[in-house]
């Protein structure tokens, strides 16, 4: 990891935290509203057109059976003993997911998986696939040609294959037949936020009392639902839903974190995280990090608050091997990570100092190794 690349990456750091501080979130990109959310829809279907790298009907019976199944509903009538090759044709799982409030009408992408063990399903046409939901009913239909995004390329000695070729897409491929069941017009609303977090609802209580002038219209469930009281005449209430989505609400700090890619050895802190005066040895390098925590005080005719101003310093001495690195209460995660990064330690090495950090009890935070 670079000295430029390190830079980069604090800035960056640098900047999310302090953007967090400051920024608003919309009711929307926090909660969701109770009752609309999409619904998961699969099927069973037939891909043909296939240039021969459908199923092997061979060690695979099931293809063969499909296609007789599907001749016969068409009025084609095969007798059930014949065995037949259709290495042009393929069985395959269809899914899509039918969104939240789709009417019929209403286009929808659709996913294409072989079942069996067709080597491609480039080029091939998946027939009119019925979809259905977990009730059992049907609620989409799906047919189109299949968009691949892989190559392969064979000789008499070798094969290369780009990407996943038995799976595709169809874009737009899926009708909605039928919508799903709606709620009642319930007049009371519930707003599922996406963390639970007491602190969190309290402000979203606050917000939304402000907009809605109703008294005893807005109520905490528990840590993750509020309840609203809304107009139930349709027009009056896309009005109020609109303006509450819409809402801006100040998020509260969330719990302290920090995640650590296992790969790259890249660290994202957050800016709950707080460190506890601790030691620690690696190679020949010694770092020290101070804090010298300052309150200014204001002037006597303003009203502004005492500022905590922050004078922080680190230095990298070299030392002979084994020296303690010695933090001191008040420091920043980030200062010690790029000291720690700057003594050239590798990514498994700051997994186990921060491994350890967290086992003393100096880090106080959630390790996240991803």
């Amino acid at each position: 990891m670079t000295h430029r690349t390190l830079s980069k990456w604090f800035l960056l750091m640098a900047f999310v935290l302090g953007m967090s501080q400051v920024m608003a979130a919309r009711l929307k990109d926090m909660a969701v509203v109770s009752g609309q959310r999409p619904n998961q829809l699969i099927g069973y279907g037939l891909v043909v057109g296939l240039d021969g790298t459908g199923d092997n009907s061979g060690s695979n019976p099931v293809t063969g059976q499909s296609v007789i199944t599907m001749l016969n509903s068409l009025g084609v009538s095969v007798p059930p003993s014949i065995n037949l090759q259709a290495r042009n044709a393929a069985v395959v799982m269809v899914t899509a997911e039918l969104a939240a409030l789709a009417r019929p009408g209403q286009a929808m992408d659709v996913t294409v998986s072989s079942l069996t063990n067709a080597r491609s399903l480039r080029g091939g046409t998946l027939l009119m696939t019925p979809l259905k939901a977990a009730n059992g009913q049907v609620y989409g239909q799906a047919q189109g040609s299949i968009v691949v995004p892989g190559a392969s390329v064979s000789t008499a000695m070798a094969r290369t294959t780009i990407n996943q070729l038995s799976a595709g897409r169809i874009p737009s491929g899926g009708m909605v037949e039928q919508a799903a069941p709606e709620a009642d017009m319930d007049p009371v609303v519930e707003f599922n936020f996406h963390k639970v977090d007491y602190a969190q609802i309290q402000r979203a209580v606050e917000a939304i009392s402000k907009v809605v002038a109703e008294e005893n219209a807005v109520t905490a469930v528990d840590a993750r639902t509020v309840s609203v009281r809304v107009p139930v005449q349709r027009a009056q209430r896309v009005s109020v839903m609109a303006q509450l989505l819409e809402l801006d609400i100040q998020p509260v700090v969330d719990i302290a974190r920090v995640v650590v890619n296992a790969r790259t050895g890249s660290v994202v802190v957050n800016q709950s995280v707080r460190l506890a005066p601790f030691a620690v040895t690696h190679g020949n390098l010694t770092i020290h990090v101070q804090a010298n925590n300052q309150v200014v005080p204001q002037s006597l005719i303003s009203r502004n608050r005492p500022v905590n101003q922050r004078n922080e310093r680190v230095s990298i001495d070299p030392g002979p091997a084994g020296q303690m690195v010695r933090v001191e209460e008040g420091a920043s995660l980030e200062q010690v990570v790029r000291a720690i990064n700057l003594l050239g330690a590798t990514p498994q090495d700051l997994m186990s100092i921060l491994q350890a950090m967290k086992t003393s009890g100096a880090l106080q935070a959630e390790l996240e190794i991803i």
